[in-house]
């Protein structure tokens, strides 16, 4: 999905109270780390059973990730992301906060091992990353002022009005969507965060903030109505992403996810964060990387 450059960036353990925040440049300093062929032997699957770690790329945007007072990190994607590690002998993870429109550069550039944060499939990244099978599945939505006066329900209705301004996470799920049907630089408002989103609506300066129901509905306030599911958007769904040399630990992985995804415990996992299991299990990963964009 989406998202504005953090001045900092933070690593968390699962489970654990922050871990440090560095600025960008400092991280990999900061951390015990080593990059693939930087002096640790063996695949990042070998590596990361052996450290019994994941460095997982989140965005603390729920319910897809969230990072609590505590440290502790979790969200519908983190917590599917564990309960299969574990599975795999790999007993905690590690969340790293960034930017959505980084999480793909920063996986190939080695930053961290596996991105966990609801970054939906289509084509352009499908093209970049290898993704597991799904695990959740989403629908879009606007936040538009109460009452919807403009009456905004699809992409369309945004293009059909030129002085519509639509808020955004910049690389975005959303961003791209609007950006393939080609709407108009003019009509995109970016902004940093969720909450700057409705903000936003809430001052005039966006008629409309897009992002997925689920996100739309844990920042709702007062002088702010949710849309219906978008219609003219293709189906959205995300699943873990992995670097293009570690075939062997997406096969492993997704043995273990088509495991869980049998179990009670996939079920308890997505209705935890509102999400319905068999929306994820109705759906393939070839599927989803079939969405343009």
């Amino acid at each position: 999905m989406r998202r504005s450059e953090f001045s900092r960036r933070q690593l968390f353990r699962g489970g654990a109270a922050a871990a440090l925040a560095l600025p960008a440049a400092g991280l990999l300093t900061g951390c015990s780390f080593t990059q693939p062929g930087g002096g640790q032997p063996g695949s990042t699957l070998d590596q990361i059973k052996a450290r019994g770690s994941a460095r997982i790329a989140i965005a603390n945007e729920p319910p897809y990730t969230q990072i609590k007072p505590d440290g502790t990190v979790t969200g519908a994607e983190p917590d599917v992301v564990a309960a299969v590690l574990k599975r795999m002998g790999i007993p905690s993870i590690e969340g790293v906060v960034t930017p959505y429109e980084s999480m793909i550069p920063g996986l190939n550039a080695n930053r961290w091992d596996i991105i966990a944060a609801g970054l939906f499939m289509k084509q352009s990244r499908c093209g970049q990353i290898l993704y597991s099978e799904p695990e959740i599945v989403s629908t879009e939505s606007f936040a538009v002022p109460a009452g919807n006066p403009k009456n905004l329900t699809s992409v369309a209705s945004v293009k059909a009005d030129p002085a519509v301004k639509v808020a955004v996470l910049p690389g975005g799920f959303e961003d791209g969507a609007l950006k393939t049907q080609n709407v108009p630089a003019a009509q995109i408002v970016n902004i940093p965060d969720g909450r700057s989103g409705i903000e936003a609506v809430l001052a005039g300066r966006a008629d409309a903030f897009f992002l997925p129901t689920l996100s739309l509905n844990s920042l709702k306030a007062d002088g702010i109505d949710i849309t219906p599911a978008i219609q003219d958007v293709q189906q959205t769904g995300s699943g873990a992403g992995f670097r293009k040399t570690d075939q062997d630990l997406v096969n492993a992985y997704d043995e273990q996810l088509r495991a869980l995804k049998a179990s009670p415990e996939f079920d308890e996992i997505l209705s935890r964060w509102g999400f319905s299991a068999d929306a994820a299990r109705g759906v393939t990963r070839d599927q989803l990387c079939a969405v343009a964009g």
